[in-house]
């Protein structure tokens, strides 16, 4: 393992990425899943993200927001998946530089904190549209829209710097293995051999800070639409407001269901292999099934994907 001199002590260079462990004949099973996952986790966001861009009936507050969550989970899942990815081809574990593992830190925490926010800002946008639907433009016009989604960005972006600068102050001499299979926060802090009761309540002030606002506005915005929904006097009509946001309620359930799971949990080593069972929810499965459920459950989608290929096969005649 990689390692550098300064002064007395010996600082880690590179780290071990333990992954999922020695998985024998079942490593290449898993290798296909998690590349089928990417595969289609690439395509159905960046499908979204072109049909609403070219679809001019899709140019809706609602849609603004999806098309910001799928270039999010794009880029979140281009963060994770590929180096599990590379570690299960060769041999199920692999070794990441420390700038590296500081980079793949980095961009999961401002995407996993954007999220929060995004999603926030989609349950916001939900409950205009169901409990205020005469206010929607208004309250929902392109400027505030516009504010919601670079917000939701920032927020983000200031958070994580905060934590790196945090963590380039922690020294790391050994051990170099990460039983992870990526560099998450809990398990870095681990290796280090500075002090780090400092970064540890710093770093849970901020992600209380980060994750419950938008958590309890969620929450707040859907128990006005359940009881706007409940409240409409015929079945067909609770049915439609209820499928317009269905969808984003289940990743919202996913995603943040897991996360909690994963860091509320004692961190044990006996629940070290439950917490990668369900990281693998919110860093692999969310952005798979994002386009999945906003293509198959959204009737506007499909008939924008309808509208498209019939463009194409006109295209293609002319």
């Amino acid at each position: 393992m990689g390692k550098a001199e300064q002064g007395n002590q010996t600082i880690v260079a590179e780290f071990l990425l333990l992954g999922f462990g020695d998985l024998g004949d079942q490593q290449l099973l898993l290798f296909l899943l998690f590349l089928v996952i990417y595969t289609v986790t690439m395509v159905g966001n960046i499908l979204i993200v072109v049909l609403v861009v070219v679809d001019h009936h899709l140019h809706t507050p609602m849609y603004f927001f999806l098309i910001n969550l799928a270039c999010l989970e794009t880029c979140y899942s281009s963060t994770i998946l590929p180096v599990i990815l590379a570690n299960l081809f060769h041999g199920g574990r692999g070794t990441i530089s420390f700038m590296g593992c500081m980079t793949q830190y980095y961009f999961f925490g401002f995407l996993a904190v954007s999220e929060c926010y995004l999603l926030a800002a989609m349950s916001y946008d939900r409950y205009v549209a169901i409990c205020k639907p005469l206010l929607y433009t208004v309250l929902l016009n392109n400027k505030v829209c516009l504010q919601l989604v670079v917000g939701s960005w920032v927020s983000g972006s200031l958070t994580i710097n905060i934590i790196i600068y945090l963590m380039h102050q922690l020294t790391f001499c050994g051990p170099s293995e990460i039983n992870h299979f990526f560099c998450d926060f809990n398990p870095l802090l681990k290796l280090s051999c500075s002090d780090t009761r400092t970064i540890k309540l710093l770093t849970f002030f901020l992600a209380a800070v980060c994750s419950l606002p938008p958590f309890l506005l969620t929450l707040t915005s859907y128990g006005f639409i359940i009881s706007a929904i409940i409240r409409i006097p015929s079945t067909s009509g609770r049915q439609k407001a209820f499928s317009t946001c269905s969808s984003h309620l289940i990743v919202v359930s996913l995603f943040y269901g897991t996360v909690m799971i994963v860091y509320m949990l004692p961190k044990t080593e006996a629940l070290q292999d439950l917490n990668k069972v369900f990281s693998l929810f919110y860093t692999v499965l969310t952005p798979f099934i994002n386009p999945l459920i906003y293509s198959l459950r959204n009737r506007e989608v499909k008939v924008a994907f309808r509208r498209a290929l019939t463009r194409c096969c006109i295209f293609d005649r002319i």
